[in-house]
């Protein structure tokens, strides 16, 4: 298996993780919403309890509303970490994303040069190593050649422009 077929497999192994994300976050808000609905009705009750004088209600509604008031302390923090968690696998998605598309992009043009290469030479495919290599040394040599040139040209008008 080549090197981008294992960074493909990965981004997609990653959107996948993602999405399960997303559905435990949707779970954990449906479980949020339901515990404070419960920590409302407790307290509701507890308030109501007390209005007609039932102690005993009362003292049951507080210990519910307490256990509740818990949960929803414990779940908002776990809703926290998973956006929090979300936020930073979507940032490496991003990243791998940009990897893989460079590795494509350059893939194709070592290929390319490959191809030309081979056609030029009327031999079968090059070492892509050795072809990118002779390219880069190839790209310095014309980059040190036009250094040159610009370095002469601006001799050349400093002498004209002196009396």
């Amino acid at each position: 298996m080549s090197n981008l077929s294992r960074m493909r497999d990965a981004v997609i192994a990653a959107r996948a993780a993602l999405a399960r994300m997303r559905e435990q976050i949707g779970a954990t808000e449906r479980e949020l919403e339901a515990e404070r609905r419960q920590l409302m009705d407790a307290e509701r009750r507890g308030r109501l309890a007390g209005e007609i004088g039932d102690q005993e209600t009362v003292t049951v509604a507080q210990h519910f509303a307490a256990k509740h008031a818990n949960r929803v302390s414990v779940l908002e923090r776990k809703l926290g970490a998973q956006r929090d968690e979300l936020a930073l696998a979507e940032h490496e998605l991003a990243d791998m994303t940009e990897q893989l598309k460079t590795a494509e992009r350059n893939r194709g043009a070592a290929e390319a040069a490959d191809r030309v290469a081979a056609a030029q030479a009327g031999m079968g495919p090059v070492d892509a190593e050795d072809e990118r290599l002779k390219s880069r040394l190839d790209r310095a040599a014309r980059e040190a050649a036009a250094e040159q040139q610009l370095e002469a040209l601006k001799q050349k008008l400093g002498k004209r422009g002196r009396p």
